[in-house]
């Protein structure tokens, strides 16, 4: 990867993957009831998760204060 970027090309970038973590947190969300692959199915909500806070605090810092 060596594509120099803007800064609003990165913000895009950051966008579009805090969307596709959110997308997948639902989805691997609407698997974990009971069945093969529920547990698997929470671990990877959680990691998407996860993922969608850190960007969330990326792309706009302190607007989580006080969630959890």
């Amino acid at each position: 990867m060596t594509d120099v970027v803007d800064a609003d090309e990165l913000m895009r970038r950051m966008q579009r993957a805090r969307a596709c973590a959110a997308e997948e947190a639902r989805a691997w969300g609407g698997r974990r009831s009971g069945g093969l692959g529920a547990e698997e199915a929470a671990v990877r909500t959680v990691a998407y998760e996860v993922v969608v806070r850190v960007l969330d605090e990326i792309l706009t810092p302190g607007a989580r204060k006080g969630r959890v």
